[in-house]
């Protein structure tokens, strides 16, 4: 799990901030991260990546529960198993039949919006989130009534956040996720801005290239079809 702070910026006038985490956390909790209304989000989708490759990264690196807790009346469970390690096997045979339904439903040539199904439980899932309001979140998540795998996300953003200085932004200036305008030679802020946006598409499936060339076409794919892909934009 990893809270990877992209860009944060505050305004010169009120000191208001502005704050883009990548997320990477298991995608058991990525329901109860949606809840929180006033996030900016893209996120990576099943639908879009390749079959072999989600087997891989499962098999390589299973996502599982942050912590064991006991059974109990309530959201909240009590204390942790003492067999921790036992819970771990236990979850990860789950995973290996999963993985097996998946290669199965891959043998009859099936796509993989179908065939990664039966492997969402089992896997990570990247998150570009943007907001200015976060009091809630941690208000709800970094508290000892929060689910714990959640919680931990909440902590590690936290940190992420705490160890950061903000860029200072003039009016006009723009919070680019994934741009600096130094790395460029010549660049418009119109460019600037379909770079990031592209970028931020980019999290849901594929490894990011923020170069022009690259960035400019995916802004157009997202805007050129008769159905605009709106939440990069966000």
């Amino acid at each position: 799990m990893t809270a990877k702070l992209i860009k944060h910026s505050a305004s010169s006038v009120n000191g208001k901030e502005i704050l883009t985490f990548e997320l990477v956390y298991p995608r058991i909790v990525h329901s109860e991260f949606l809840t929180h209304r006033l996030f900016s989000r893209n996120a990576a989708s099943s639908r879009a990546i390749p079959i072999d490759k989600l087997i891989g990264l499962i098999e390589e690196d299973c996502a599982m529960p942050a912590e064991w807790g006991l059974n109990q009346a309530g959201m909240v469970a009590k204390g942790t198993h003492p067999d921790t390690l036992g819970c771990k096997i236990t979850w990860l045979k789950g995973a290996r039949r999963a993985l097996k339904s998946t290669r199965e439903l891959q043998a009859k040539n099936l796509h993989k919006q179908i065939c990664n199904r039966p492997l969402e439980t089992y896997q990570y899932i990247k998150t570009i989130v943007t907001a200015t309001e976060w009091d809630n979140w941690y208000w709800l998540r970094n508290h000892e009534a929060a689910d714990p795998t959640i919680r931990l996300l909440a902590q590690e953003m936290w940190a992420a956040k705490e160890a950061s200085t903000p860029q200072v932004l003039e009016p006009g200036e723009y919070h680019l996720p994934y741009i600096n305008l130094e790395d460029f030679d010549i660049i418009t802020l119109e460019e600037a801005i379909k770079i990031s946006t592209s970028c931020c598409a980019q999290v849901s499936y594929r490894v990011l290239d923020s170069s022009l060339e690259k960035g400019l076409k995916i802004y157009d794919n997202l805007t050129g079809m008769d159905r605009v892909h709106g939440s990069p934009f966000e």
